[in-house]
């Protein structure tokens, strides 16, 4: 209709069913081409699984941020401000823990989030003092996001949310 073709190469499929047996589906094919099944898909920076759990993306997140904790360490060692490690981390690191925090946060197990405040407590130990937990940042981010949502009524979730007296 709009003169727009599937590329068969750029296109996957992933099913997400919870049954205990899942029926065999026959492989997707358009135009043709079968479509390639996987288990794991990066949409918009996030790793989906087909569990639907958040380990594998929070594994990316940790190992960026793993990464660049020793670019801070480096800055550390050439005796850079407590300020200046504070403002560092804020850009580079805290950036990376939270990268569309509002979407995995609230279903992460606990496991992961150890792994993630660990990294926190490491860049503490560097810079030398206390950063905010990512459980305040994810709070903060989701009490921005709904004031977002309430002041707009043209929001599709505008009619969730009741202001209070």
């Amino acid at each position: 209709h709009n003169n727009l073709e599937l590329n068969t190469l750029k296109t996957v499929e992933m099913t997400v069913d919870f049954r205990k047996n899942p029926p065999a589906l026959p492989p997707l094919t358009i135009m043709d081409s079968t479509v390639k099944t996987v288990e794991t898909f990066r949409f918009l920076g996030n790793t989906i699984s087909q569990d639907l759990k958040w380990d594998i993306h929070i594994d990316g997140i940790v190992k960026k941020a793993q990464q660049r904790l020793f670019f801070l360490r480096q800055l550390r060692k050439f005796n850079l401000s407590q300020e200046l490690l504070k403002q560092f981390y804020t850009a580079i690191i805290e950036s990376v823990l939270c990268t569309s925090i509002t979407v995995w946060f609230s279903s992460a197990t606990k496991s992961d989030l150890r792994r993630l405040h660990r990294t926190v407590r490491t860049a503490e130990r560097i810079v030398g003092s206390t950063l905010p937990a990512l459980q305040e940042l994810y709070l903060s981010r989701v009490s921005k996001k709904a004031g977002k949502i309430t002041l707009d009524p043209s929001h599709p979730a505008h009619s969730l949310f009741e202001l209070l007296p």
